[in-house]
């Protein structure tokens, strides 16, 4: 026979809800990390405007260093650009094996190597091609292949500049340098693209 419950009988205590952690929000950046980007972007900036302001106001020569063994200039400049488009695939391929977005020759003790003088080759190839067009050519603007080039030229070393000048600099954002990295590809890209593979499309493969 059961037993009716009464009063006496003790009730279990209600169990409060579990309480959600609030998540702080994300600090804003500090004015010290702004400033490791605004340094050198302003930089940057003033190496573009300075190269072509010079190149627009420079009165062109036509003349430009010559390489023995080509029968031009201009090829001299076309093949110099197409090494320095060749270096820099290499640079984006070994900086997507550092950054785990190809895994061949992941963790290669020259892998850290090749990237750095990759890139100060691919430069310095991009010397002779530079003084060609600024001191040869000047800023041209008379089609839209040559206003990109001339824009393309002037963007390539100011985000070149900017990029060296972040790696010199401590408290810099992760994504600066893969960013500012891809724009100097991008633009050197964009410079082959506009010299050295339009020339070899229009008046062939040349020495």
């Amino acid at each position: 026979m059961s037993t009716p419950m009464d009063d006496s009988w003790p009730t279990p205590a209600p169990v409060a809800p579990p309480v959600a952690t609030p998540v702080p929000p994300a600090s804003p950046p500090t004015s010290k990390t702004a400033a490791t980007l605004i340094v050198p972007v302003l930089v940057g900036c003033l190496v573009a405007a300075t190269l072509g302001v010079y190149g627009k106001l420079h009165e062109p020569t036509g003349i430009a260093v010559n390489v023995a063994g080509f029968s031009s200039p201009q090829t001299v400049k076309v093949w110099l650009a197409t090494l320095a488009g060749f270096l820099a695939l290499v640079q984006l391929f070994t900086a997507l094996v550092m950054y785990g977005k190809i895994k061949l020759f992941a963790g290669a003790s020259w892998l850290g190597a090749v990237h750095r003088w990759s890139g100060r080759l691919a430069f310095i190839t991009s010397i002779p091609v530079a003084l060609h067009c600024l001191y040869a050519l000047g800023f041209a603007n008379y089609d839209t292949r040559v206003l990109a080039h001339s824009l393309l030229g002037c963007f390539f070393y100011g985000t070149f500049a900017t990029k060296m000048l972040l790696l010199a600099k401590k408290g810099v954002p992760n994504w600066a340098l893969p960013v500012f990295g891809g724009l100097v590809f991008t633009a050197l890209s964009g410079l082959f693209v506009t010299s050295a593979l339009w020339f070899f499309t229009t008046f062939g493969v040349k020495f």
